[in-house]
């Protein structure tokens, strides 16, 4: 069974292990991050196609790397996590000025984001556990994947969410049938809220980062970065593939409470403690600098992450205190990536132009976008460096934002003069 791997917890602070129980989620020494260990030695030995179930195309596929048991099924949303595409925008990469650039787009997950990955894991936790319910806190994407994979096998899920958060994203948990209760408050209170409710009631939590499994579903995306850049796509990739041998992947994601970034860190930990790759890509953290926390330490040059009070218009990266701050930071370092802050001006901007190569990002998504943008104007990105920018969410979760970006459309009687005096304003 894949659960065999699971061997115990590792706190990120103290290093103290701890034997692989049920219920475990921070440290009970200083409250760290717990990392899940796997007994990778098992699979050290193992040919690459032993490692992929290549006939499922989901995150599923990586089922022999994952410390959880098989779900079964084949036709729901839980077995569909996952395996998203990867294009490469010609148009965009001219734009940048980048010779090698590729864009992961995440929304087409069941759910239409990132957090799917850590949700269909979780969920296979909890039945393997025997949990009745599973509670989290969210903003709307880790929610919404709860709900949706909950909602695939019968699960019980609560969500606690921000009043603020987008209607949109309200819509979709209540459509898949969880209880949902909305806290006059950010966040960070929703947060607290799950916890509590856990401890009291009896409840799983899948809080981003509280569970170390979460960390265990997300890094499947750094899986299919390296599948599909560095062996299946090789051959067609022409002189790239030779160059993404020579000079480390850059990678761009949005990050809020640091989960995702974290994720994709294990992720490429765990390829190369099996010999799969030589070297580390680089990841870059791309924060509003209206939610910086982390990029502040890093700035800083300390490990000392300190809350911020966020407002942020893109709520998927809207956080006080990251609840991964720690591993999310190291992310960055331990890889020579960096952490970049942006405006919300920008990040709105950059909705337009991954739009304009039919992509529709939701505001924490196309901050990756925005970020590289400094990135290439720091100097920090070459035009002969791979880079690959990740979108971690569909726009449709944020209507409203993406309104704003786009500006309305012109309203017109229906006459064929009053189309020709709207045409210049059209640059057509």
């Amino acid at each position: 069974m894949a659960s065999d791997l699971f061997v115990g917890y590792r706190c990120s602070v103290c290093g103290k292990k701890y034997p692989p129980i049920d219920l475990m989620y921070t440290c009970p020494e200083d409250g760290g991050n717990l990392d899940v260990i796997l007994d990778l030695e098992k699979n050290a030995k193992r040919p690459v196609d032993e490692l992929i179930i290549s006939k499922d195309h989901s995150l599923w596929r990586y089922l022999p790397l994952l410390p959880v048991d098989d779900p079964g099924g084949v036709a729901t949303p839980l077995r569909a996590a996952g395996w998203t595409p990867l294009f490469k925008s010609q148009p965009l990469a001219e734009s940048l000025g980048l010779n090698y650039f590729w864009i992961k787009d995440e929304s087409r997950n069941p759910t239409a984001s990132f957090k799917d990955r850590a949700s269909a894991i979780l969920v296979a936790r909890a039945q393997q556990i025997n949990a009745e319910v599973i509670v989290t806190a969210s903003t709307g994407n880790a929610g919404a994947a709860l709900a949706g994979m909950a909602a695939a096998v019968g699960q019980k899920a609560v969500i606690f969410a921000p009043r603020t958060a987008p209607p949109a994203k309200v819509a979709q948990l209540l459509i898949y049938g969880s209880k949902v209760i909305l806290v006059d408050a950010n966040y960070d209170a929703a947060v607290g809220l799950a916890i509590q409710s856990a401890h009291d009631f009896g409840w799983y939590c899948r809080n981003t980062g509280y569970n170390p499994f979460t960390v265990e579903g997300k890094k499947t995306a750094a899986f299919e970065i390296w599948e599909f850049l560095l062996t299946e796509q090789e051959a067609q990739l022409g002189p790239a593939a030779q160059l993404l041998h020579d000079k480390p992947l850059s990678i761009f994601v949005s990050v809020g409470d640091g989960n995702i970034i974290s994720g994709i860190h294990k992720g490429f930990k765990d390829l190369h403690a099996l010999g799969l790759i030589n070297q580390m890509p680089r990841l870059f953290g791309i924060q509003s600098e209206k939610s910086a926390a982390i990029a502040n330490a890093f700035k800083k040059g300390t490990e000392v992450i300190e809350p911020v009070s966020a407002t942020t218009r893109a709520d998927s990266i809207s956080v006080n205190m990251p609840a991964d701050g720690l591993r999310a930071l190291r992310a960055a370092t331990e890889t020579g990536g960096a952490y970049i802050t942006v405006p919300d001006e920008a990040i709105l901007q950059e909705i337009k132009t991954l739009g304009k190569v039919g992509i529709f990002a939701e505001p924490a998504g196309s901050a990756s976008l925005a970020g590289l943008r400094v990135a290439l104007t720091e100097g920090r990105i070459a035009k002969d460096d791979p880079v690959l920018i990740i979108n971690t969410g569909s726009g449709l979760k944020d209507v409203s934002a993406a309104m704003d970006a786009s500006g309305d459309a012109p309203v017109i009687h229906p006459t064929l003069d009053a189309v020709k005096s709207v045409l210049p304003s059209l640059n057509i």
